[in-house]
């Protein structure tokens, strides 16, 4: 789903995406970039919240007029995406990923979000379209409930992306379920165990990044500002359990897998060396009647029966006889 949006795009020309003055009752009014640059709350309780390309041009300008450090900056602009946080004096730095929902992307192509924050104005970043600040940003539009203030701004963003990574989690339990309760027959195999495989991937994908979010999570939880309230820090504490939950289900999608794929791929030898055992037992039948028949067909002078009428049924009863005590033997010896 693309992000930008006409109307919530205030400018064309800058990096900002949409930007709200949120009033610390929950709603808020968009603002323009030229004025949200320069913008100062006007009473007590309001902040500002930026949402930016950080690949457009002025974006660092802007975050060096904040006096954000070089480092930081360089940290907020980049494509360097592995999920951390970390408090920077009464500022918090976080960088965040979330699934990708674009089209043509898969589950474990995760898009990434930085966001800088002093309490008074919040600064998110992306490069690709996210739809976790959409949503939150309908929250403020609606005048309901919505985030109150940074902090608040700051656990709901978190929530919606982690809400978000549930989704993906989900519809890969269902599809395992669905292969798990299908009848596989061998045309089949191949192409169910490259679904199998394809989830494995996500699996470890979706894992490899939720690993460092989860500490990123903590380390918000344990040395955020005192701007951030305690009743911010009790919702990050339910999102890092959330999140927990959802490494879990991960750990047993990705089990479940495992054992499915090795299942399928069990049966596929089994029905392997079935069909070989049967070939081998065949073969073992007609190995001494085609010796026999072999040496009876031998065109030299001196084979018995040329010239008897009934040769022929003396042979065909041999080679019945020996097809019959082959059997008995297979039977004593349970071959089959």
């Amino acid at each position: 789903m693309p992000e930008a949006n006409p109307t919530d795009q205030i400018a064309d020309d800058g990096p900002l995406l949409f930007a709200r003055v949120i009033d610390g009752k929950g709603a808020g009014r968009p603002i323009a970039w030229e004025e949200a640059r320069t913008w100062q709350p006007a009473q007590e309780g309001e902040a500002i919240w930026l949402h930016l390309n950080r690949h457009r041009e002025g974006v660092i300008d802007y975050l060096e007029s904040l006096d954000i450090s070089e480092p930081t900056v360089e940290l907020l602009v980049s494509d360097r995406t592995r999920p951390r946080a970390f408090r920077e004096g009464d500022t918090l730095v976080v960088t965040l990923r979330g699934i990708n929902f674009n089209p043509g992307a898969e589950p474990e192509d995760m898009v990434s979000m930085q966001m800088w924050c002093d309490g008074t104005r919040l600064i998110t970043l992306r490069k690709e379209p996210l739809q976790t600040p959409r949503e939150v940003l309908a929250m403020i539009d609606a005048r309901a409930e919505g985030p109150k203030d940074c902090g608040a701004l700051i656990t709901e963003l978190t929530e919606a992306m982690i809400t978000r990574m549930s989704h993906a989690i989900i519809d890969m339990n269902e599809h395992i379920d669905i292969l798990e309760d299908r009848d596989v027959d061998d045309d089949d195999t191949d192409e169910i165990l490259g679904r199998i495989s394809v989830i494995r991937r996500n699996c470890l994908g979706l894992k490899r990044h939720m690993g460092p979010q989860h500490e990123a999570l903590e380390t918000i939880s344990r040395q955020a500002p005192p701007w951030f309230e305690d009743h911010d820090r009790r919702e990050i504490s339910e999102s890092i359990d959330r999140l927990r939950r959802y490494l879990d289900d991960l750990d047993i999608s990705k089990e479940s897998a495992v054992v499915l794929q090795d299942e399928i791929r069990a049966r596929s030898v089994a029905g392997s060396e079935r069909a070989t055992y049967m070939l081998t037992i065949v073969a073992g039948i007609f190995l001494p009647l085609g010796f026999l028949t072999g040496l009876l067909g031998v065109n030299v002078g001196g084979m018995p029966g040329t010239s008897d009428a009934d040769a022929f049924w003396i042979v065909t009863g041999l080679c019945g006889a020996i097809v019959a005590l082959q059997l008995l033997l297979f039977w004593k010896w349970r071959w089959f």
